[in-house]
């Protein structure tokens, strides 16, 4: 019930959030240890991954298993990693106008609710 209530209000921030252009003012972008920090502190992800290379096996033996899943976790990070930096560096420039920016919110505000009633259905 808590995790629920946290998700619509996350989405309802999300879909009221104000245009880039009204944060842009006076700050700056992100140093790169800070989003560097940003990347590696979400736990979710980390036991969303522990979970399926724990439970999966790539090799007979441990060192092989280990080195392949180290393989395909860094494979996985860069491209995760380049995939968001694209789609937030194409966003950006729409989420400065304010119309289209209601929209880009509201859209996501939909889909993180969306995704979230349909992981709790199955």
């Amino acid at each position: 019930m808590i995790s629920a209530a946290y998700i619509l209000w996350l989405a309802y921030h999300i879909a009221t959030a104000p245009p880039l252009a009204a944060h842009a003012v006076g700050t700056h972008a992100p140093s790169l240890v800070g989003g560097t920090l940003l990347g590696v502190a979400n736990p979710k992800a980390w036991v969303a991954i522990a979970a399926v290379f724990a439970s999966a096996h790539l090799s007979e033996t441990a060192t092989t298993d280990a080195a392949a899943k180290i393989t395909v976790l860094t494979a996985m990070i860069i491209l995760i990693c380049t995939a968001w930096l694209i789609a937030g560096a194409s966003l950006a420039r729409l989420l400065r106008d304010p119309p289209r920016a209601r929209i880009i919110n509201t859209a996501l505000a939909v889909a993180l609710v969306g995704a979230t009633a349909l992981a709790v259905l199955h």
